[in-house]
């Protein structure tokens, strides 16, 4: 069934463009506090508070992980099976080019995180709410690990499920540095091409891609190039090699934290309402959706 909703997909169903005739639906049908919380949302970001839609954007989420750590510790896993047929370099551009197809083909919905940090740099910037970041870093976490139990049953025990662990010559200290610093470039190039300061649209996703190829082709061999915690979280918990897991927990977390404090001093608070759009997706807010 193809729904036809306002131009806001507010549950309503009140006609957009007149914010005084919305304001008194909300506030007759929901009470005074509910209305209070709309008014204080531009028009356009009403829809992010439908919690009807809730769903699908925690779903988008595991769905998103899923693909994205299938792609990036299934390429070592596979490469392990064929003798190097895969090699680095398709390995490194196998999550870059995922990442960039989930943004595409479904970032409206959820916004397309696929990574806690990036849930929390949004969140830190005040483009996302704080009380959605568990229930997505979950959703992220579910997806992960459905991705290592799938290379689990289907390849085995191989190439620690592509786990991501500091490479050969090189001391946890040096991946950890690496790790942060490659996670500081992540989030900036999130925050960066999402704000109304570039206001890029689609090619945000093509940035992204890019960053994530560029920087696993010259650190990969380092560290992994993880900058993602779930991506390095599900191999390790699903394998029971735990050994330097705390290098990826917590060095993408540092890295996040100074791309918001670089964004602050590039862009000031906020990614404005381009920002506020990339981080909670539009869902429903487009036209006709199929429900």
């Amino acid at each position: 069934m193809t729904d036809q909703p306002t131009p806001t997909g507010h549950p309503d169903g009140a006609r957009a463009g007149d914010r005084a005739q919305l304001d008194l639906v909300i506030r007759d049908r929901h009470g005074p506090r509910v209305a209070a919380l709309f008014e204080r949302q531009p028009i356009w970001a009403w829809d992010f508070t439908n919690l009807s839609y809730e769903w699908r954007r925690l779903f988008s989420e595991v769905f998103g992980t899923f693909l994205l750590v299938l792609a990036g510790a299934g390429a070592p896993v596979i490469d392990h099976v064929s003798k190097g047929q895969v090699g680095r370099v398709a390995s490194v551009l196998a999550p870059a080019l995922t990442v960039l197809a989930i943004i595409l083909f479904m970032g409206a919905v959820s916004g397309a995180h696929l990574n806690p940090v990036v849930s929390i740099a949004f969140a830190l910037r005040r483009d996302f709410g704080w009380r959605r970041v568990p229930g997505y870093v979950a959703a992220q976490i579910v997806g992960a690990l459905l991705a290592a139990v799938f290379l689990r049953v289907v390849f085995g025990n191989l190439a620690h499920l592509g786990a991501t662990l500091p490479g050969v010559g090189f001391s946890s200290t040096q991946a950890f540095a690496v790790e942060a610093v490659l996670t500081l470039g992540l989030v900036s190039t999130i925050l960066g091409s999402a704000s109304s300061a570039q206001n890029i649209g689609s090619l945000s996703a093509l940035a992204v891609g890019a960053y994530i190829a560029l920087a696993g082709l010259w650190a990969s061999p380092v560290s992994g190039a993880s900058m993602n915690p779930v991506r390095s979280l599900a191999p390790a918990l699903v394998t029971g090699d735990l050994h330097d897991l705390w290098i990826y927990l917590t060095a993408p977390l540092i890295g996040a934290v100074l791309a918001v404090a670089a964004a602050y001093i590039l862009r000031g608070p906020g990614g404005g309402p381009s920002g506020t759009r990339a981080a909670q997706g539009t869902l429903h807010s487009a036209g006709p959706q199929t429900r």
